[in-house]
């Protein structure tokens, strides 16, 4: 049965509110990141009735996503029923993709979500700062330098004054005791600062609109094995000035043990290759004191209160609630309902402070979950525009009944603003109540993005200007439904983000965010153009985002001699999705040199600039990001005498694109197509970033590819790490990778053999080919190779010796071998032009016999 009320009208939205922001940061122990109502089992409920009384905070800090350790976060929220916090500094932007193309910014926003899936299994929350990860970093000085240090110590201590942990535990060491990254160092660096200036009136008093100063009360390292150089020499050291924990133990509601769950939650990292096998039984880990007060027993949380009697006015809360714990039914969840009521509204009498909004919307969800309550507002299409009228279906259903009294939906909003649109209705149990509606998008509504890519950014930190939104994980929702219900005449509210779902045969139900995005996106057809030429035509593909759309898109040049034709060229769009690409021609400047185009689409009295990027994968919500809709280009000399490339593709990257871009004719090879008399036919046969790390293939095939080099080929195989090769042999001849690297972008290149064909066919390469690079040099260089190998470069770090194995060349027969550990995968992309002239030399390399 149905029952149909008025139509909604949404009110024009406000700038984001603190309470929104207590939403996003206070998520619920039975919430998930995406938008699909949560249906919590009974142990599930058990669960988080014990949670209730127990008011303990854990602050676990590191660096980047999959530094943290998941089977202390999932012990400490599922054994200890603690609050636990994972703060990473960065996004993980720096990284690289072994499920896809995306990096920098784009493979942040896929670490996000991962970090997030991850603590939908662990139990944990989720913090960051603004750090930005530029790339491997080898000491905390230069990482400090490019962060700005002072501003991520407020970030710190942001996050400690939000979370306010009684424990603050680091995943490394706060000094250079022991040889990690920089990025690792610099964590552990910020968060014993920030452990000190957290409950200090004085520091950063601006946040103190927002917060209060928090002192906690100790701070550990979490120390490992892996410190001390491997597993024998940790078990042979003296631990006896150590804290440990016991992390194996057995979780009887979730069924698994603490080091299964946390398996289940590493193995969310999927992008960086961390599925993890499950284990069971002891597992130890160990603590060593760093400041604060010093336990006098073992055990690292000993003497801290988790008890009600911490907040003035708790301990009748926690009375009520222990009664709840002792009388749970898991047959009758619904039967704890009056005393959960009860203490609901025991907390929300209490002063407003942390841990009263922690608790009030964890037991509101407790409440939720007693009551079989579904809560679904979900949208027919998963996106538009402001000013969009759009189709909402809100459905309410509540399963389980309270011993006594009456159910009644007494109002939905939509959010932000108050607007009831319904006088009170008594539900039945099991009444599924359905309304069908069209609501209307205000024209003021933000656009939905990562709310961290909105500002430009530095190399070292990302631009929030918000208070409020630093450490937010994601950008909260605009469009949300409030449900206001009397359940045993007490009022209680739930707010649900408005979703979007669909079906798909072979799944089954399969939920998205609800985005609200532009009418129009641009974007260049190309990652970046070369221009060999004064004058290039460039493509630019313009998509509608709404329907009956219509404007004029064109280029916009930076002028200094660039200069773009064509004007502004109309486009009408009927359908939401239509896309057409136009050309125009753009002039680059007579001499060398580089600029940065924009694409902009004007609608009636708006211009809009941006590109859209959706991440899509089955383990995260599929995102839609924002981009500027601009593109490198380059005015260079460039010959490439190659003209048949196969590229056989490895993690993900963007060297095909580059190479057509050169005037290739580029195939993509699988796994059949790997044969000597097939390959025949290519100049050059490419293998992409960390084939023999990603493509099991290759260990059968590795001969055929030996085979087409012997009878006159050229085989490029760029970098690989030295972990989980799928080969024993990268070469015919031997060839040891390491994990040497040089993370200095603009460190000095110097040519061992000038001379060698391979630095001056067809292009001449010189030092100013390596001027622009970004992020890096290479990485996992090898380390030792056979004297059939020629090196043609060295460089280093600063203060570091020569590390000459970027790229090695062989002849073998009447071919050519390449092996290269520069990172062609990010320059290419980036539109460096010495990255295009020296790979234009290695794939034209071939030797005639």
């Amino acid at each position: 049965m149905k029952h149909i009320f008025p139509t909604l009208f949404l009110p024009a939205l406000r700038p984001i509110s603190t309470g929104f922001l207590l939403l996003a940061l206070c998520c619920l122990p039975l919430a998930q990141w995406a938008q699909k109502p949560v249906k919590p089992s009974a142990s599930d409920l058990q669960q988080a009735i014990k949670k209730l009384n127990v008011l303990g905070s854990v602050l676990y800090v590191a660096a980047h996503p999959d530094d943290e350790n998941q089977r202390l976060i999932s012990y400490c929220a599922n054994e200890k029923l603690y609050t636990v916090n994972y703060l990473s500094l960065t996004r993980g932007d720096g990284g690289q993709n072994l499920v896809g193309p995306e990096l920098r910014e784009l493979l942040g926003v896929l670490r996000t979500e991962e970090l997030l899936m991850a603590r939908s299994v662990d139990g944990g929350r989720q913090r960051f700062s603004r750090a930005n990860d530029f790339g491997f970093s080898k000491t905390p000085e230069e990482t400090l330098q490019l962060w700005n240090r002072d501003e991520v110590l407020s970030d710190v201590v942001w996050t400690i004054r939000e979370t306010q942990p009684d424990v603050i535990i680091n995943r490394f060491y706060h000094d250079k005791k022991y040889d990690t990254h920089g990025h690792h160092t610099s964590s552990a660096i910020l968060s014993v600062d920030a452990f000190v200036l957290a409950g200090k009136s004085d520091v950063y008093p601006e946040q103190l609109s927002f917060t209060k100063p928090w002192q906690p009360k100790r701070q550990f390292f979490n120390t490992s094995w892996w410190f001390y150089g491997g597993r024998e020499a940790f078990e042979k050291m003296d631990k006896s000035q150590l804290f440990s924990l016991d992390l194996g133990v057995y979780l009887p509601l979730k069924g698994k043990s603490n080091n299964e769950i946390a398996a289940e939650a590493r193995s969310m990292h999927r992008c960086q290759g961390f599925g993890s096998l499950s284990t069971r039984g002891e597992s130890t880990d160990y603590f060593e004191f760093i400041q604060g007060d010093r336990p006098t027993t073992n055990d690292v949380f000993a003497g801290i209160n988790t008890t009600w009697s911490r907040v003035p006015g708790g301990e009748t809360i926690g009375v009520l609630l222990a009664r709840v714990e002792q009388n749970f039914r898991p047959d009758n969840p619904g039967a704890s309902l009056p005393d959960l009521l009860n203490a609901m509204e025991g907390i929300q009498k209490l002063p407003d402070g942390y841990w009263r909004r922690v608790k009030l919307e964890e037991i509101k969800d407790v409440i939720r979950g007693c009551m079989g309550l579904y809560l679904e507002a979900t949208a027919a299409e998963p996106t538009a525009t402001p000013g969009d009228a759009v189709k909402l279906r809100l459905e309410c259903i509540f399963r389980n009944a309270p011993p006594a009294g009456e159910v009644t939906l007494t109002g939905v909003s939509v959010l932000p603003g108050v607007f009831d649109t319904l006088p009170a209705k008594v539900l039945p149990r099991n009444f599924d109540w359905v309304l069908n509606k069209t609501v209307t998008i205000p024209a003021n509504t933000p656009f939905t993005s990562p709310y961290w890519l909105n500002d430009r950014s530095t190399l070292g930190m990302y631009t929030v200007k918000d208070q409020r939104l630093r450490g937010v994980p994601e950008t909260p929702r605009d469009i949300k439904v409030r449900w206001s219900l009397s359940v045993n005449g007490t009022p209680v509210e739930f707010v649900t983000d408005v979703a979007y779902k669909t079906e798909e045969p072979a799944i089954g139900e399969i939920w998205r965010p609800f985005d609200v995005l532009p009418p129009v996106f641009v974007e260049f057809v190309e990652p970046s153009y070369l221009f060999t030429e004064r004058a290039h035509t460039v493509q630019v593909r313009v998509k509608a985002g709404r329907a009956n759309v219509s404007g004029a898109v064109s280029v916009l040049g930076p002028g200094n001699g660039w200069v773009s034709s064509g004007g502004k060229q109309p486009f009408e769009f009927k359908y939401k999705g239509e896309e057409k690409i136009f050309s125009f021609t753009v002039e680059g400047n007579y001499l060398p040199s580089e600029a940065t185009l924009t694409a902009a689409a004007q609608v009636g009295d708006k211009t809009y600039t941006k590109r859209l990027v959706t991440i899509k994968y089955d383990h995260i919500p599929q995102q839609s990001i924002l981009l500027p809709a601009e593109v490198h280009a380059a005015r260079l000399d460039l010959q490439v005498s190659a003209k048949n490339i196969g590229y056989y593709m490895g993690a993900g990257d963007e060297g095909p694109n580059a190479l057509r871009q050169m005037g290739c004719t580029v195939t993509l090879l699988d796994d059949s197509d790997l044969s000597a008399a097939n390959l025949k036919k290519y100049d050059a046969v490419v293998l992409g970033i960390r084939a023999y790390n990603t493509k099991e293939a290759l260990r059968f095939h590795q001969g055929e590819l030996f085979e087409y080099v012997k009878n006159g080929g050229t085989l490029v195989t760029q970098y690989n790490n030295s972990f989980d090769l799928v080969v024993t042999d990268l070469a015919p001849y031997p060839l040891k990778l390491g994990r040497a690297r040089v993370t200095d972008e603009a460190a000095e290149i110097r040519l061992l053999h000038p001379e060698h064909p391979l630095l001056n066919t067809p292009n001449k390469i010189t030092a100013d080919d390596f001027k622009g690079w970004v992020q890096e040099r290479g990485l996992y260089f090898p380390t030792e190779w056979d004297a059939h190998f020629t090196p043609l470069f060295s460089s280093n770090d600063p203060g570091e010796n020569a590390a000459d194995g970027s790229l090695l060349v062989a002849p073998y027969g009447q071919g050519q071998l390449v092996y290269s550990s520069l990172s062609f995968f990010r320059q290419l992309p980036a539109g460096v032009p010495g990255a295009f002239r020296l790979f234009a030399n290695l794939v034209s390399s071939k030797t005639k016999p």
